[in-house]
């Protein structure tokens, strides 16, 4: 050839070759048009629009149009590899694909595209990039006529229909329906990955993920969509986002009918009937369905987070939690619920979401029958019949059931709060806190109670609300029997029998049953009082105290007795007034077997034992048991009159003293004699009656031994022998046993009488 120097054995064969270089194209089809350079070429073609296939296989009876296709494709039987490449002994069926495999060692892509300038190795490929631009589909399915641009693509899809999977490995035989699917799995067994990424030399079994890998260096993602402009790093990825616009899903599953839009989704779902784990990891030997799973699994042991936010550092082991993580800083919420409009930044939020409109539960236990919107729940429940925990804290050593709770536990020894409010900036350990407290700021109740058409933040908060329509109690006490409408009620009971206190606070040492109550009982070491009351200005150290305090602006009282119909504006108050129609009293002295009704009540008569008296008064130095006995001291000093009655306007230091003298006004007596039916205003007075039934003196001197029916009467009586004179005259200095004495002595300074 005179113009690149090429010889040839045949002028026929130089004169075709010289069309290469002038684009001539002398042969034309005169059924679509199309020509060819080459009159074998020509011939060739027309076996497309009149099917015949001269040449026929003996040993699988297949046919073909051309006879050197025949004779590739009887290698597929004989095995025969007769092009073997000098360089690394590779060997191939055909001799085009000798030739292609050499442009790998030397680089050679002599076949570019006159649209894009991008190269190829080899003629087919360029043929086949040429249809991204033009957008044709050549070869169309007979069965479905969906329409390929590859030949290959054609055959490949049809196996999909027909079920065929003609590749069969020698090792485990698994059957594909690709060769290079077979080449790819065969590595699996032999370890090897020859795919090695140039830039920063990690390696692949399959060709496919180097690919992929590349993209995380250039970033570039060259197919787009034409819906909604996504860009993507391969065509099949863009090809699989389409079908979210189109909601194709062309992959059905045999057995139960349900249908994918994926085919490795379909792959991974029969093996939920046929409980395939092919994938195996050599260190714990667990077995995975996905090899994706078993190559998250490895970090474990690893520890190895490849995947890092390039916003704060932080690392991640799958790529899909870095896509979700950087979502907390852009706001991305890319799925919207089409029944209400709301958006998420995971597509299982918007599942579990959607339940709340459907109340569809479709994952249930085969063991309880009870059934969860999400299959993450369904899993977490299970472990409560096996009791399985496997996942434990390196630190203090507890177990966990879900990986999840491990996390959030660590946060406890770290102070870590990952998730921060955008609106005020407070931040949270827990996601699902972060959520209900934005709550506070939009006022949203998501939540509705199809009884009442109560509304809550929570689902929690719901579920325990239904609770009171069906009066269901499904936790009991396996020491006393005792049931419970939620879990964490029933765990807190049982510290009653265990005396298990496992939150101590680091400054005091004290200890809690309630991770609540430490983290109020700390705020009295820091005097920290961030929740304001925004009508008198009185602040608190608990959100819960500011909502109780404001029910005494408002008067609000929405815990009702479903016995006498009393309400009241505190639960743990209607719960103490319960115990008077049960004459339940769960809480027991050790030492006395004395009982109370409330826990506090206990600790109070604890100290009887011990005469502990901490709590001590800063302007006299007397001291009490209670803290608030001290404050009600206090008010002796201050003068200070906090409760008022809004029928007379009279003012009292005691909140008990101002609903005693409101009983004056409503002449309500709530206490009743169960003897002689006699009713009373208060339970002291009726505790104090029901002794001269029995003529019992519970209170007695330990100097004389004479016993009293009341406390202060024996106080009062001890003075006799200690010659105390605790109520002191300002004005004279003159002392006195009672103060109902001093209160006496001083009108005369002033010639009042009581």
């Amino acid at each position: 050839c005179d113009i690149c120097g090429k010889s040839f054995s045949q002028k026929g064969n130089l004169n075709t070759h010289k069309y290469i270089h002038t684009g001539q194209k002398p042969y034309h089809c005169d059924i679509c048009g199309k020509s060819f350079s080459q009159k074998g070429n020509f011939n060739i073609h027309k076996y497309i629009h009149t099917g015949e296939k001269p040449y026929h296989c003996d040993v699988c009876g297949k046919s073909f149009s051309q006879k050197g296709s025949l004779t590739i494709h009887k290698r597929i039987h004989t095995g025969e590899k007769p092009y073997r490449c000098d360089i690394c002994d590779k060997s191939f069926s055909e001799t085009g694909g000798l030739t292609i495999h050499k442009r790998i060692h030397t680089g050679d892509k002599p076949y570019h595209c006159d649209i894009c300038d991008k190269s190829f190795s080899g003629h087919g490929n360029l043929a086949i990039h040429k249809r991204i631009h033009t957008g044709e589909r050549p070869y169309p399915c007979d069965i479905c006529g969906k329409s390929f641009s590859q030949k290959e693509s054609l055959i490949i899809h049809k196996h999909i229909h027909t079920g065929e999977k003609p590749f069969l490995c020698d090792i485990c035989g698994k059957s594909f329906s690709q060769r290079n699917s077979l080449t790819e799995h065969k590595h699996i067994h032999t370890g090897e990955k020859p795919y090695d990424c140039n830039i920063c030399g990690k390696s692949f079994s399959v060709g496919s993920h180097l690919i992929r890998h590349k993209s995380i260096h250039t970033g570039e993602k060259p197919f787009h969509c034409d819906v909604c402009g996504k860009s993507f790093s391969q065509n099949g990825i863009l090809t699989t986002h389409k079908r979210i616009h189109t909601g194709e899903k062309p992959y059905r599953c045999e057995i139960c009918g349900k249908y994918f839009s994926h085919k490795g989704n379909l792959t991974t779902h029969k093996r939920i009937h046929s409980g395939e784990k092919p994938h195996q990891c050599d260190t714990s030997e667990q077995p995975f369905p996905e090899n994706d799973n078993l190559t998250i699994h490895v970090y474990i042991h690893t520890e190895e987070k490849p995947y890092h936010c390039d916003v704060n550092d932080k690392s991640f082991s799958r790529t899909d939690n870095l896509t979700m993580h950087k979502r907390l800083y852009t706001g991305d919420k890319p799925y919207h619920c089409d029944i209400c409009g709301k958006s998420f930044s995971q597509k299982s939020h918007l599942t579990h979401h959607k339940s709340i409109h459907t109340g569809e539960k479709p994952y249930q236990c085969d063991i309880c029958d009870k059934s969860f919107a999400v299959r993450s729940n369904l899993t977490a429940h299970k472990l409560t019949h096996t009791n399985e925990r496997p996942y434990q804290c390196d630190i203090c050593g507890k177990s966990f059931s879900l990986k999840g709770n491990l996390t959030t536990h660590k946060y406890t020894h770290t102070g870590e709060k990952p998730y921060s409010c955008d609106i005020c900036g407070k931040s949270f350990s827990h996601r699902s806190s972060l959520t209900d407290h934005k709550y506070t700021h939009t006022g949203e109740k998501p939540y509705h109670c199809n009884i009442c058409d109560k509304s809550f933040v929570g689902r929690s908060d719901l579920t325990s609300h239904e609770v009171t329509h069906t009066n269901e109690r499904p936790y009991q006490c396996d020491i006393c029997g005792k049931s419970f409408s939620k879990k964490s009620n029933l765990t807190r009971h049982k510290s009653i029998h265990t005396g298990e206190k496992p939150y101590q606070c680091d400054i005091c040492d004290k200890s809690f049953v309630v991770r609540s109550n430490l983290t109020a009982h700390k705020l009295t070491h820091t005097n920290k009082r961030p929740y304001q009351c925004d009508i008198c200005g009185k602040s608190f150290s608990l959100k819960g105290n500011l909502t109780t305090h404001k029910y005494t602006h408002t008067g609000e009282k929405p815990y009702s007795c479903d016995i006498c119909g009393k309400s009241f504006s505190r639960k743990s108050i209607l719960t103490y007034h319960k115990s008077i129609h049960t004459g339940d009293k769960p809480y027991h002295c050790n030492i006395c077997d004395k009982s109370f009704v409330g826990r506090s009540d206990l600790t109070s008569h604890e100290v009887t034992h011990t005469n502990e008296r901490p709590y001590q008064c800063d302007i006299c130095g007397k001291s009490f048991s209670k803290k608030s006995n001290l404050t009600r001291h206090k008010s002796i000093h201050t003068g200070e009159k906090p409760y008022h009655c809004d029928i007379c306007g009279k003012s009292f230091s005691r909140k008990s003293i101002l609903t005693y003298h409101k009983s004056i006004h409503t002449g309500d007596k709530p206490y009743h004699c169960n003897i002689c039916d006699k009713s009373f205003v208060g339970r002291s007075d009726l505790t104090s009656h029901e002794v001269t039934h029995t003529n019992e003196g519970p209170y007695q001197c330990g100097i004389c031994g004479k016993s009293f029916s009341k406390k202060s009467n024996l106080t009062r009586h001890k003075s006799i022998h200690t010659g105390d004179k605790p109520y002191h005259c300002d004005i004279c200095d003159k002392s006195f046993v009672r103060r109902g004495h001093l209160i006496t002595h001083e009108l005369t300074h002033i010639n009042e009488k009581p």
